[in-house]
């Protein structure tokens, strides 16, 4: 299968996904195959829905919608211009997906496809649905993608590269396992902003969705502020109210309910406003519905700080304080070529 066949049948899975990612999901006459899979995905975003709490209608079509927009043919060509991916010879990557977020091994399944690559998939229970209904899609549009995409549950077998994300703990276990392997072992990573004091109220609210995006169960959520001495909080707090109806979903506010009791009983000191939680700690991963903030007193010591912290760090939002920042509300719309702790897939992929 030439290159530009593998781009076609994933801009046309992207135009299949469109359907599905704004508020009311809305058949098009323009898309193949559209009568025979059209109802069998709604299916599956019920199935999501039901077996995965997290996995709101609301995010699940948040995250359909950055899809359909990523998987158009300029964003693909200008993501592979820099790569001689005909010249790969096609082997079995293995990749073992996390389950935090709705198809959030996607990037993963794209990048092993596009280069020519077959794939063996292993899910989390978390997130099992939605992605081996659309690679009966991509199938449909490209039928010679039958037989190199695989699902098992089992233990792996008969690959030459992994590419598998896991916590800290799996991690080591990864890298031991997969020791004699070319892989990409991902671990625990956070996503952190850096304000100033001067930021507009518009940037405050852009970043809460930063924060809130996913219930902040990404990597690419950020769980952690580094504000100047003496910042108030008043502009934000004001900035991130529109998410209040946040708390009215059963299972973050059992978390909201939860972190705040052990705060008070431990007689934390925090800030809440009846949905939500900042305080002040040196640590990078927050639990649900609470955000960790660290004063700073330079910006350029904190430049090292973080420097120094960069294998703990996934995105660093923030307007004018480092190379590579994110901006306010663009961590959950990362580009194609936005690598997972920085790490290049497709250079990997390349190479093996």
């Amino acid at each position: 299968m030439q290159l530009q066949e593998r781009i076609n049948a994933f801009v046309k899975l992207g135009d299949f996904l469109r359907q599905f990612s704004s508020e009311v999901t809305q058949k098009s006459d323009n898309v193949e195959h559209n009568d025979f899979f059209f109802e069998g995905v709604k299916h599956q975003l019920k199935l999501a829905k039901e077996h995965n709490g997290w996995f709101t209608e609301e995010n699940i079509k948040f995250a359909l919608k950055s899809w359909s927009d990523a998987l158009n043919f300029s964003n693909l060509n200008t993501w592979l211009e820099p790569y001689a991916i005909n010249n790969i010879s096609p082997k079995e990557v293995a990749i073992i997906m996390a389950g935090n977020i709705p198809l959030v091994g996607f990037h993963d399944f794209l990048s092993v496809l596009i280069s020519g690559h077959s794939v063996l998939v292993k899910q989390s229970s978390n997130d099992k649905h939605l992605l081996p209904y659309l690679t009966k899609y991509l199938e449909h549009v490209e039928p010679q993608f039958k037989g190199v995409i695989k699902f098992t549950e089992e233990k792996l077998k008969n690959f030459d590269a992994v590419i598998a994300t896991g916590s800290n703990n799996t991690a080591r276990y990864f890298e031991y396992y997969f020791k004699n392997k070319p892989s990409i072992i991902r671990n625990n990573r956070n996503s952190v902003a850096v304000l100033t004091g001067k930021e507009t109220s518009a940037e405050l609210k852009n970043l809460s969705e930063d924060v809130f995006r996913y219930y902040g169960l990404g990597c690419r959520n950020v769980s952690k502020l580094f504000v100047p001495k003496g910042y108030k909080f008043d502009a934000f707090f004001e900035a991130i109210y529109h998410w209040h109806p946040i708390v009215e979903k059963a299972k973050y506010a059992n978390n909201y309910d939860y972190n705040k009791a052990v705060y008070l009983m431990s007689e934390f000191d925090m800030l809440e406003n009846g949905f939500f939680m900042i305080k002040e700690d040196e640590s990078y991963a927050s639990p649900i519905a609470t955000l960790f903030f660290e004063y700073y007193n330079d910006l350029s010591e904190l430049k090292e700080t973080l420097e120094a912290k960069k294998e703990q760090i996934q995105c660093i939002v923030s307007n004018g304080f480092i190379k590579n920042e994110i901006a306010f509300g663009a961590t959950q719309k990362p580009q194609l070529w936005d690598y997972a702790d920085d790490v290049d897939s497709i250079k990997f992929l390349s190479s093996i």
